[in-house]
């Protein structure tokens, strides 16, 4: 998978920034660090000004890369789909099996992230905070419906896409797999959220992880459907 990975690049819609910053050490770094501050003040508070003191350049140099917060708030969470959706490719990609397919798949999509060190300017553990935290951001706003037609969600929702033909491969007589693949992507954010946050409102926990629920949802919802 790492080797695999090592030698891809994540591409994002060009029109969400400038200059891509993955073109240049300075771009690395805003990208590296915006991940680390967000995480740390959070989105609301976060501003290029206090991201500028920290990488030690001017706020203006940011504007060059991108022209406002949202839309590096667009980026970074553009860039955490395409990371999952090539672990997605990759782990299902040669599985033939249809349910184990739908198992590594829901795993991939749902689990509690851990380190990995093919992109050593991204920590993928804080930005995976980062999006339980702040991804509804990104979408909640007035622009939505001109953003979406610009194509800045397109990552998203092909990632949707995919785990709903997975879905369909298990059971393609079930009526309901757009809304089921949103339900679990989405609905992994919100629980790990309330895991964190809280715990009197969700099942989850240490010991039962928000994989282990989603299976059991999409399980039970395909097969009551294949046994109908």
């Amino acid at each position: 998978m790492k080797t695999l990975l090592s030698n891809i690049k994540i591409n994002i819609n060009d029109k969400i920034y400038l200059k891509d910053p993955e073109s240049s050490d300075l771009g690395r770094r805003i990208i590296e660090h915006s991940i680390k501050l967000i995480d740390e003040i959070g989105f609301d508070s976060f501003t290029f000004k206090k991201l500028g003191n920290i990488i030690g350049s001017n706020e203006s140099s940011i504007y060059r890369y991108f022209d406002s917060k949202h839309k590096l708030l667009l980026y970074l969470t553009s860039w955490y789909w395409a990371w999952l959706e090539y672990q997605l490719v990759f782990s299902t990609n040669n599985v033939q099996n249809q349910k184990s397919k739908l198992e590594i798949a829901i795993d991939i999509l749902t689990r509690t992230i851990k380190s990995d060190s093919t992109f050593k300017h991204i920590d993928e553990v804080i930005l995976n905070r980062v999006i339980i935290n702040e991804y509804s951001k990104s979408y909640l706003t007035k622009e939505v419906d001109i953003e979406n037609k610009e194509g800045y969600f397109s990552i998203y929702k092909r990632l949707v896409t995919r785990l709903r033909d997975i879905m369909i491969e298990y059971n393609p007589h079930y009526k309901f797999p757009h809304s089921l693949s949103s339900t679990v992507i989405e609905g992994a954010l919100h629980q790990h959220f309330l895991k964190d946050h809280f715990k009197s409102l969700t099942d989850c926990s240490n010991e039962v992880q928000p994989s282990d629920y989603f299976k059991h949802l999409v399980f039970n919802a395909l097969n009551t459907s294949k046994n109908a």
